[in-house]
């Protein structure tokens, strides 16, 4: 029987050789899976746009030429907001107590260009933004519109 007596430097460079052979296989050994997962995301919504009507109209009587309506925005958003466009119309007529008697509707007033386009982004905040363009006047129906004197004409805006 022969014994085979190896050196420091023998065994040492076998043992090197054997921990590379196995942890090399360790390295690129490996498990394979499939699975599955769920998620959610939420969208949130948007507050209304308030058109503000800055423009000052008095003094509408017969034959006075029409007077412009303009406005801003209040935008209670946290970022901005697009603005297509603002649509004026007339809501009520409110007649003044003193008025003398005769109807007063909104018939007696013409509203001209009431849909303005804005169509921009509008910021968030109070008194952002611009519209302008619709006009309000009193129509002359050459009849006695006595009525009228003194009436408050309610509009209304609607933010596309």
């Amino acid at each position: 029987m022969t014994t085979t007596t190896f050196t420091k430097k023998k065994k040492f460079a076998i043992l090197t050789a054997a921990l590379v052979l196995v942890g090399g296989g360790a390295a690129y050994a490996y498990w394979t899976t499939t699975g599955t997962g769920v998620g959610t995301a939420a969208t949130g919504t948007n507050a209304t746009v308030s058109a503000i009507q800055t423009s000052t109209v008095t003094a509408m009587a017969p034959g006075v030429a029409p007077q412009t309506l303009s406005g801003n925005f209040n935008n209670a958003n946290a970022g901005p907001a697009y603005v297509t466009n603002v649509v004026a119309s007339i809501g009520t007529v409110t007649k003044d107590a003193g008025a003398p008697t005769g109807a007063c509707t909104a018939a007696d007033y013409t509203l001209t260009n009431a849909t303005m386009t804005v169509g921009s982004q509008v910021p968030a905040g109070s008194a952002q933004g611009a519209w302008t363009g619709a006009t309000i006047a009193f129509s002359n129906s050459g009849a006695n519109q006595d009525g009228c004197k003194n009436a408050t004409v309610a509009l209304v805006y609607a933010v596309n």
